[in-house]
């Protein structure tokens, strides 16, 4: 147990208290004390108003993997509370506080503890059986032989540390087989850190991913951790890593290429031991993304074909999402009538699993019988055919460029021209679609 706080008594009267509750028990003045001695407890025990460095500097300051922290003050408010919480911290004490309610907090803590570490390892023990027994990755349902062939590369690149980028339609499952991939390999135990590049200001992206020294921009008042060193022993994964800036993917190819990172105002590197799984809806063609970083992040590449490639897989889909719908919505799960089967295996799902979901999900709303039926199911399901192709070309590329194009310019007409809205219609990044308007030679009407 670390004990932080500027005040020699109290730290001495916590030391008793604690004593008596069974922790040995270290202590700190301030912060930065504090952040030599972290390697020494399993819980922090931190005051807020401290000199040198605060209790909330010193929640930001702490490295990935550092022990969980519960926070004391005698200059409590809500406030105060919930922005420590939002910066990592397990809970908060007011002073003066009881010896009861000081150990019973951390008796609670060590039980959450025990529980997730208890939860990790059944994940871990599922997942190797999962792989053994070739089962499929949770979450990512499907025997046809595609994705037969994506998992069994999948554990075979689990096994080791090299850069992984999945490609594939919106609605895939990338993130899934991401997470599979940290759960599955040595890192399991390390941290698992999530980014999409599309969702960060491009003004901030940097900053974000490779932290920044206080005093390196206006507004930089404290030192802040990137998501690469927040990643360090474990995985990182850069969704929609098709959008980042081209000055920025050259920093990134250094990064990968030295295994360091130097934040924003520093003098010097620090060193990462950071595993890179990329992923990727669309094309990372040059002159957009550069050449030597996608063979850098592309040493396995995973393509996860969309659900209109796969319609075997459909009704395994169907049962898998219902069970779980079902039971998150306290609904009875119904049976699936043969003609709404007929029309979703007839369906070509453009935003694939996510609209399968959601469309089931829709249906359960809205039926109140035991049976799914074909009325139950979205009118864009229940909608006629589509005409014959009035060409000889069945490319399936050709047509899909038509039909996105199409869809940006209805999309666009729709919005008169607000090209934000129609992003959010599309299920596209602002960017994206900037992008795509420029490539298909498109403009807001």
């Amino acid at each position: 147990m670390l004990v932080v706080d500027d005040e020699e008594n109290l730290r001495h009267l916590l030391e008793l208290i604690l004593a008596r509750a069974g922790y040995a028990v270290v202590t700190a003045r301030n912060g930065v004390e504090a952040l030599s001695r972290l390697g020494e407890a399993d819980i922090v025990l931190c005051d807020i108003r401290m000199p040198d460095m605060d209790g909330l500097a010193f929640l930001d300051a702490r490295p990935a993997g550092s022990p969980p922290v519960v926070m004391m003050s005698a200059y409590g408010t809500v406030d105060t509370a919930l922005e420590a919480m939002r910066r990592g911290a397990y809970d908060y004490v007011s002073k003066p506080f009881k010896a009861d309610e000081i150990v019973l907090t951390l008796r609670k803590l060590e039980e959450r503890e025990q529980l997730a570490a208890e939860r990790s390892r059944l994940a871990v023990e599922n997942a190797r059986l999962a792989e053994r027994t070739g089962e499929p990755v949770e979450g990512f349902v499907g025997r046809s032989p595609a994705v037969v062939e994506v998992l069994r590369v999948l554990s075979r690149a689990a096994a080791h540390d090299s850069s992984v980028l999945l490609t594939g339609e919106s609605g895939t499952g990338k993130e899934l087989l991401a997470r599979a991939l940290h759960k599955l390999s040595r890192r399991r135990e390390g941290p698992w850190v999530a980014v999409n590049c599309a969702a960060i200001p491009e003004t901030l992206l940097e900053s974000e991913l490779f932290g920044y020294r206080r005093g390196a921009f206006t507004g930089a008042v404290r030192d802040h951790t990137g998501f690469f060193e927040q990643a360090d022993k474990g995985t990182l994964f850069l969704d929609e890593i098709g959008e980042l800036p081209l000055p920025l993917q050259s920093k990134l190819l250094r990064t990968l290429q030295e295994g360091t990172v130097r934040r924003l105002g520093a003098t010097s590197d620090s060193t990462v031991d950071v595993r890179i799984v990329a992923a990727t809806a669309s094309s990372l063609a040059s002159p957009r993304f550069r050449e030597d970083l996608f063979y850098r992040i592309a040493v396995v590449h995973l393509h996860i074909p969309p659900l209109r490639e796969r319609p075997d897989d459909v009704p395994l889909l169907v049962d898998h999402l219902l069970h779980a719908l079902s039971s998150r919505m306290r609904l009875p799960r119904p049976q699936v009538t043969d003609a709404a089967m007929r029309l979703l295996l007839g369906h070509p799902w453009p935003g694939n699993v996510r609209q399968l979901e959601n469309a089931l999900e829709r249906a359960l709303l809205v039926s109140d019988a035991e049976t799914l039926d074909a009325d139950a199911l979205p009118a864009d399901l229940r909608a006629a055919p589509p005409a014959a192709i009035a060409t000889d070309s069945l490319s399936i590329p050709e047509h899909t460029a038509e039909l996105e194009r199409n869809l940006i310019r209805e999309a666009l007409r729709r919005h008169e021209g607000n090209k934000a809205a129609a992003a959010r219609a599309l299920d596209l990044s602002y960017k994206a679609l900037l992008y795509k308007i420029r490539d298909y030679g498109l403009d807001a009407p």
